[in-house]
């Protein structure tokens, strides 16, 4: 792991965010994980509010949503080739993104356990910051990209969110979302409401587009 440009005084530590569920039931990486994702959505705060002085609050939430998004954090776990030290159980090809993604959070998170919050957040500004500067222009999130063709498109109307029974594990449930608008339908997931509902707002642009 020497592109992680971190050696770790508990190199348990790193074994276990490497580790999936799926690999082991009960020592796994879903705990680092759930302190990573606050890391990281912390530091990459500090970055936006750094890098963009003259931007307002929605146009660093719309950067920020995609910076700490599953699609960015499985490409620094590639790029950082965690990827390729991950134990995982069976799996299908369509989780694999978000099973890197998790273990990059997870790897934030022993680092935080292990150095402290600087040590994380540096390689988190070392590793994020290229991808900040990226974009010269906030991006529209998903959800209001939709309502916008929406609107131009269909008289005014608005896309309507259904949302479904949650799946997963009680502890950590994973949250599906609905959204229909212009006569077609997407179905989205996340770990929260918000982000179910931003994938499906995603899915449902891909179909308009085509």
């Amino acid at each position: 792991m020497a592109k992680l440009n971190y050696t770790f005084k508990n190199p348990k530590l790193l074994e276990l965010a490497l580790t999936q569920s799926g690999a082991d039931a009960e020592h796994n990486n879903e705990r680092l994980e759930f302190i990573g994702d606050r890391v990281l959505g912390l530091s990459v705060a500090v970055l936006l509010y750094e890098m963009f002085p003259n931007e307002h609050e929605g146009e660093l939430a719309r950067r920020h949503a995609v910076l700490v998004s599953t699609e960015t954090l499985a490409q620094v776990a590639h790029s950082l080739e965690i990827d390729k030290h991950v134990r995982h159980g069976h799996m299908t090809a369509g989780r694999s993104q978000h099973m890197y993604a998790d273990a990059m959070e997870a790897v934030l998170g022993a680092i935080f356990l292990d150095g402290g919050f600087e040590a994380a957040r540096k390689l988190i500004v070392d590793n994020w910051h290229e991808l900040a500067a990226a974009d010269i222009k906030a991006p529209k999130d998903a959800k209001t990209a939709l309502q916008e063709l929406v609107q131009k498109s269909d008289s005014g109307a608005l896309p309507l969110y259904e949302y479904l029974e949650p799946t997963g594990a009680s502890h950590k449930p994973v949250f599906n979302v609905r959204v229909s608008a212009m006569g077609h339908t997407a179905n989205g997931s996340g770990a929260s409401k918000k982000a179910a509902s931003i994938a499906a707002a995603e899915e449902l642009l891909k179909i308009l587009a085509i």
